[in-house]
């Protein structure tokens, strides 16, 4: 079956103060590219009062006590259709560089995803730390970012039983994905590392290190730099 890709996303009212823009239903690059250009352009948008991008969608959120719904999704669609979706804004993506610890102590499912991968553990830390991944959905926590898409041979399945509180910044993969654990939660995707670095910032504007449509890294580093940069090595 071929992908569906729309030249320009098809937007429909889904309550009284939202639409949900359709970009595709392909989860790749193209498709993120498409949905953050749109997102930057409707942040300057009057009466616009949310977006919550995810791996095909765009749900905007607007004002409907002070704006006529079908006005407002009048606009969105003659703005959409002044867009360029050129090579120069595609692939624009800001990149995000996550320092990864990937010790026993800190990545507990690493010797499990070697098995099942019939790799190395040193193998599955060079598949995953070579890989450019794109931020394709916000959600679950805030800051959680879904990020995609992994090697194939990393591709793990989710544990059966999942844990009832996995550490902060906690670096984990699942299927075709992988994820930073911005804050404890229960979890339960394979754990392989951990980063010292802060994902949420409650008194920032942005809230969160990792937004929709980035382009985010993992570089691996040593037990000691780790610990240097403020990491610890509790939480099991």
């Amino acid at each position: 079956m071929s992908e569906l890709f729309y030249n320009r996303p098809q937007v429909d009212l889904v309550s009284e103060s939202a639409c949900l823009l359709r970009f595709s239903d392909a989860v790749n690059n193209e498709t993120a590219d498409r949905i953050s250009i749109v997102a930057k352009a409707l942040r300057e948008l009057p009466g616009i009062v949310d977006l919550i991008p995810s791996y095909t969608t765009l749900l905007t959120v607007f004002d409907a006590d002070h704006y006529d719904r079908f006005a407002i999704v009048a606009r969105i669609r003659q703005l959409i259709e002044q867009l360029d979706f050129d090579e120069k804004q595609l692939s624009a993506a800001r990149e995000v560089v996550i320092p990864v610890y990937y010790g026993p102590e800190v990545g507990p499912d690493l010797d499990e995803v070697a098995q099942h991968c019939r790799l190395s553990v040193n193998e599955i830390i060079s598949l995953h730390s070579d890989t450019s991944y794109r931020a394709y959905a916000i959600g679950f926590t805030p800051g959680f970012a879904f990020l995609g898409n992994t090697p194939e041979v990393l591709h793990v399945p989710r544990k059966n039983t999942p844990r009832l509180k996995v550490p902060l910044g906690s670096v984990a993969i699942a299927e075709r994905q992988t994820a930073v654990y911005p804050s404890v939660t229960p979890g339960g995707w394979q754990i392989i590392g951990r980063t010292p670095v802060t994902l949420v910032d409650w008194n920032s504007e942005s809230l969160a290190l990792i937004q929709g449509g980035d382009t985010v890294r993992f570089t691996p580093i040593s037990r000691a730099e780790f610990i240097a940069q403020g990491g610890t090595l509790d939480g099991f």
